[in-house]
């Protein structure tokens, strides 16, 4: 069971991002949410944005190229280093956003009961009815997997920032 998140008083919120790897959807993710944030003129509203893998199979590697080309195509800058997930995250984060089912099971079981992050698909910020939920994973596949993970994390990211602003994320 978690708690809503809390802004310790300073009514700033911190998100994480999380898929198998981050090297793919969880650094894009931070990526478009950051650079989404400051385009709706919304920083004042996010104190961080991270993302983390639930392995360690590429910790220390930067962004999948594919990712990063993607990324720079939408005039998007992407600047990661990739993690696994760490039990002190499910404190330090309001918001851990799961890129698919099987992510978002692993942090539950991750999680330590009474812990403050809100784990959740990203997905639930989905506002598109012709839009999938779920954000695949682009790795085995080819540029268009990614751009559309992309174009999925924005409409995610932007719908999640309007809410955060009416106060209803």
């Amino acid at each position: 069971m978690t708690r809503e998140p809390s802004n310790s008083g300073d009514n700033k919120i911190s998100v994480a991002f999380c898929c198998l790897g981050n090297i793919c959807r969880s650094p894009m993710a931070e990526a478009v949410l950051r650079h989404a944030t400051s385009e709706m003129k919304l920083s004042h509203l996010i104190k961080e944005i991270d993302s983390f893998g639930t392995s360690g199979f590429h910790s220390g590697d930067g962004p999948d190229r594919r990712t990063v080309q993607t990324c720079r195509a939408n005039g998007v800058p992407v600047n990661h280093v990739s993690r696994q997930v760490r039990l002190s995250d499910f404190e330090r984060f309001d918001y851990i956003f799961a890129m698919d089912r099987e992510n978002l099971e692993d942090l539950k079981y991750m999680q330590p009961r009474g812990s403050k992050s809100k784990i959740m698909l990203f997905g639930a910020y989905c506002e598109d009815a012709r839009m999938d939920k779920i954000i695949s994973d682009p790795y085995y596949g080819g540029p268009d997997g990614f751009q559309s993970s992309f174009r999925q994390l924005d409409h995610f990211s932007r719908t999640f920032l309007k809410k955060l602003a009416a106060g209803t994320a």
